[in-house]
């Protein structure tokens, strides 16, 4: 079964306007050219072809994008009616038809401009021949002269339609790093989403567990707060599943510095005490920061949840003009030992995410606990 061509790019309004205002202005010089030409080489009688050839030709490249090879089909068929009537054709037979074969050229076409070209060069040196035994040097400049015309706009046609598939190439790969980054990026967020909810939901799991018979009433209220996590979770990740279907996709606006309340809240229902302290105004934190932010709580608490066997957490929060600081201490066992801290993939998500913005973080041991702390600037400002 044949593969189906990839569906035309369709140009923006304003560049289709460009490129009709070109196709006219060049139709216009063609016509004003070939007239001035005719008239400055003896021809006395412009309205006896000359102008009608001229609006001819003119009127054939206002449609040259769509139609190259017919454009300089047409073309060179008028030309030669015209010479075939009686007419003289003003200073050669390439000249008049050279928008018509860069384009052609420039569409990838260039064989056909050769060999329409090559023909009509003989055509050319034969109906000058009688030239020759006047003036041989006359009759050699014009026919080389029209080859090496015939050579330069075909060589230009080529080197254009080369930098067009380069920009595109570039616009393609530009294209598919943005994907990439996007894909990258909902990776992190899915991680967070899952960690965070599989630690809220397994606390609550085993609450309700452990309360199914003494107090179902407690363990009721365990599950509605598990079901609640879960389905904030679920529409979280549908969304993020749309751009990693779609490529370029909408997705829901994603939790910021506002949804901190509901962070906190879902830690405490899962039985972790938190202090939730803030300093400055986070209106003025955009978009980006204030996202990797509240990532970074996410994570902090859901580790604290899963790994470290904490009672208490304190996150405080600092806005300042230049960045954003993060900081989520709990009193866990931390790493055994006071040894190094392993990076799994929530505190590299973490690194990378605040990297990515020019921030800092870090991770550790501190007395009596563990402590998580990130410097993230704000958009412009250095850390």
């Amino acid at each position: 079964m044949a593969a189906t061509p990839p569906p035309r790019r369709r140009e923006p309004v304003a560049v289709r306007g460009l490129a009709w205002l070109t196709d006219l202005a060049l139709a216009a010089v063609t016509v004003v050219v070939f007239v001035a030409v005719a008239l400055a080489t003896g021809v006395h009688s412009p309205w006896d072809g000359v102008i009608p050839l001229a609006l001819y030709l003119g009127a054939l490249l206002l449609v040259r994008r769509r139609r190259p090879t017919a454009v300089l089909l047409l073309s060179v068929g008028g030309l030669l009616a015209y010479r075939l009537t009686g007419h003289f054709s003003p200073a050669g037979w390439i000249w008049p038809l050279a928008v018509a074969y860069f384009t052609v050229a420039a569409a990838s076409r260039a064989r056909w401009a050769a060999v329409i070209g090559l023909l009509q060069l003989v055509y050319s040196a034969l109906d000058f021949r009688r030239v020759l035994e006047l003036n041989p040097a006359r009759y050699f400049i014009h026919v080389v002269g029209e080859g090496l015309l015939l050579a330069a706009l075909i060589g230009a046609g080529l080197a254009y339609a080369a930098v067009a598939r380069g920009r595109e190439r570039l616009r393609d790969s530009d294209a598919r790093a943005r994907a990439a980054e996007e894909r990258l990026r909902v990776s992190h967020e899915v991680h967070d989403i899952v960690a965070h909810t599989l630690a809220v939901v397994g606390v609550q799991l085993n609450v309700a567990a452990d309360t199914l018979q003494e107090d179902p009433d407690a363990a009721a209220e365990a599950l509605r707060l598990a079901k609640d996590v879960r389905n904030r979770a679920m529409a979280d990740l549908r969304a993020l599943m749309a751009v990693l279907r779609d490529g370029d996709g909408g997705t829901a606006p994603q939790p910021d510095l506002a949804a901190l309340g509901t962070l906190v809240a879902d830690a405490r229902a899962a039985g972790l005490e938190v202090v939730l302290s803030e300093r400055g105004d986070p209106a003025g934190v955009p978009a980006a920061p204030a996202v990797a932010a509240y990532r970074v709580v996410q994570e902090s608490l859901a580790n604290t949840l899963k790994h470290a066997g904490a009672a208490r957490a304190e996150v405080r929060l600092g806005y300042g003009p230049r960045s954003v600081t993060v900081e989520v201490t709990d009193d866990g066992r931390g790493v055994p030992g006071g040894g190094a801290v392993s990076e799994g993939h929530g505190l590299a998500g973490m690194r990378e995410r605040v990297g990515a913005l020019g921030g800092t973080l870090a991770a550790g041991p501190v007395p009596g606990g563990f402590a998580v702390r990130a410097e993230i600037p704000v958009a412009g400002s250095p850390a």
